[in-house]
């Protein structure tokens, strides 16, 4: 019978696969740790497929990207020589829950609310918002804030309309709107040709009027969609257009649309920052509602 010796011990194989295994993911987790993240533009989904979900889409709203590309001066209140126009707000989970009452009291008839971003993100106070605006009253609707480079234009139509971005014909909801602006993580145009760009936003706009029945209102920004449609005219003679212009007139206007149904005049309003006036008087709001 042999006699046992002790001596240093003998890992199996297994068992320095295991280590080796556990020193790989501390080496890489702290290259990631000095690093950061990767840009949107590293991003091997940009242009097609699905990325993770954004950082901070709380952050996103309607215009939230204007200011920082566009600038603009504005003292909050509206141009005095307008005529028949109609008080609007927009909102998100920016502003929290929204003293609706107090917006109400002080001429705001409709409102937008934000309801979702890509296909992964929804408002977690768009219940307040949404439901809190029209029992005050108020004509409201949903917008979806776009990332193109996120998922089809078709996938992100269907969470909108699954999250709070669909439409009734009870007089008091407004077509859904697509905002299409700056991108906050990456490259400006999300990494698409100006043709694909169009391409994207046709898939999205059809989706949603095959799903609701309507044609959704398009925000947007002369600049932003010059450089990044190419200021394609397509949608002018049919979808509505929200513009933001913070100034004392809406200046012009892309390609292919002769007015505008919506300003967003102001991003420094009362009660909640972002102001809009609609192109009209309330009965062609109702209309607009109405379909």
């Amino acid at each position: 019978m042999p006699v046992h010796r002790s001596g240093p011990t003998r890992r199996t194989p297994s068992a320095l696969i295991g280590t080796l295994a556990a020193l790989l993911t501390a080496l890489l987790t702290a290259t990631f740790a000095l690093s950061g993240p990767a840009s949107a533009d590293d991003d091997p989904a940009v242009g097609g497929g699905t990325k993770a979900v954004p950082l901070h889409p709380e952050e996103d709203w309607a215009g939230s990207q204007i200011l920082k590309h566009e600038g603009g001066s504005t003292t909050g209140e509206p141009p005095s020589d307008l005529l028949a126009t109609v008080e609007g707000v927009d909102v998100s989970s920016h502003q929290g829950n929204v003293a609706w009452s107090t917006l109400w009291s002080s001429g705001v008839k409709f409102a937008y609310v934000k309801a979702t971003e890509g296909t992964s993100y929804t408002n977690p106070y768009f219940a307040q918002q949404y439901t809190g605006s029209y029992n005050v009253g108020m004509i409201r609707g949903g917008y979806h804030f776009a990332l193109p480079d996120n998922s089809s234009g078709a996938a992100q139509a269907d969470y909108f309309v699954d999250h709070g971005g669909g439409w009734s014909k009870d007089g008091k909801t407004l077509p859904g709107a697509l905002d299409m602006e700056y991108n906050p993580y990456g490259a400006t145009c999300y990494g698409k040709s100006t043709s694909a760009m169009v391409s994207w936003i046709k898939d999205f706009t059809s989706t949603y009027k095959s799903l609701t029945g309507r044609d959704p209102v398009i925000y947007t920004s002369t600049s932003w969609w010059k450089t990044c449609t190419g200021n394609s005219s397509a949608f002018g003679g049919v979808n509505p257009l929200w513009i933001p212009r913070y100034g004392s007139s809406v200046g012009e206007l892309p390609a292919g649309w002769d007015f505008q149904t919506i300003w967003q005049y102001t991003s420094s309003g009362p009660t909640v920052g972002d102001h809009n006036l609609f192109n009209g008087a309330i009965d062609r709001l109702k209309a607009l509602a109405n379909g």
